[in-house]
C-alpha cells in the first residue's frame, strides 16, 4: 500500500515537472529589448484570487528594467477603487534565458516565469507557474506596447493559456483604465 502511494505520488511530480518544462520559452531571449513601459492587456489565472478579483480587473501599466546585477526590476501601477497603487517586484533571473524567479515577500508564494513568446516592439506572452501552501497555480500574462492589440495576438494569448489548462472563465482581455492604467503614475 504504501509502495503504492510513493508511486502514486512520485507519478504525479513527474507530471508537475513535465508540465513546467513543457511551457516553452523566446528563443534567443534579448533582456534588455524587454525593457520598458508595457499594458497588460490579458490575464488568465486558476488562482483563488484570480477567481475573486476578477470582474474588478483592469489594465494597468507595468515598467520592466534591468537591475545592476541583471534581474528585473518590475513596477505596475493599477487601478483599486478611486485611486492608483504601484506594486514592484524583483525578478530574479535564472541560468536559462528568459526564466525567472520571484518569492512573494507577502504571500511566500514562489513563482517560476517564463518569456514565452515576444517581439518586443508589440507584445509579450509570459507564463507562470506559481507554488504555494493552498497548491499550485498557473497565471498567463498578455503584455502589449499599447493599449490595444491585433485580434491575431489575443487569439494567441487565449490559445496559449488554454494549452495550458485554463478554461474560458480563467481567461480575461482586461478592460481599458484612465488615469492608472493610462499614465503609469
Amino acid at each position: 500500500m504504501q509502495a503504492t502511494l510513493l508511486c502514486v505520488l512520485g507519478l504525479a511530480l513527474l507530471g508537475a515537472l513535465h508540465a513546467q518544462d513543457s511551457i516553452p520559452i523566446q528563443s534567443d531571449f534579448q533582456q534588455d529589448k524587454l525593457t520598458g513601459r508595457w499594458y497588460s492587456i490579458g490575464l488568465a489565472s486558476n488562482s483563488n484570487w484570480f477567481k475573486e478579483k476578477r470582474d474588478l480587473m483592469k489594465m494597468c501599466t507595468t515598467i520592466i528594467s534591468t537591475t545592476a546585477d541583471g534581474n528585473l526590476e518590475v513596477t505596475s501601477t493599477y487601478p483599486k477603487g478611486d485611486q492608483c497603487v504601484t506594486r514592484n517586484s524583483l525578478y530574479t533571473k535564472m541560468e536559462q534565458p528568459g526564466r525567472f524567479s520571484y518569492t512573494s515577500p507577502r504571500w511566500g508564494s514562489k513563482h517560476d516565469i517564463r518569456v514565452v513568446e515576444t517581439n518586443y516592439e508589440e507584445y509579450a506572452l509570459v507564463a507562470t507557474q506559481i507554488s504555494k501552501s493552498t497548491g499550485p497555480s498557473t497565471m498567463v500574462l498578455l503584455y502589449s506596447r499599447t493599449k490595444e492589440l491585433s485580434p491575431e495576438r489575443l487569439e494567441r494569448f487565449t490559445q496559449f493559456s488554454m494549452e495550458q489548462g485554463l478554461t474560458d472563465d480563467e481567461i480575461l482581455i482586461l478592460p481599458q483604465t484612465g488615469e492608472a492604467g493610462g499614465t503609469g503614475r
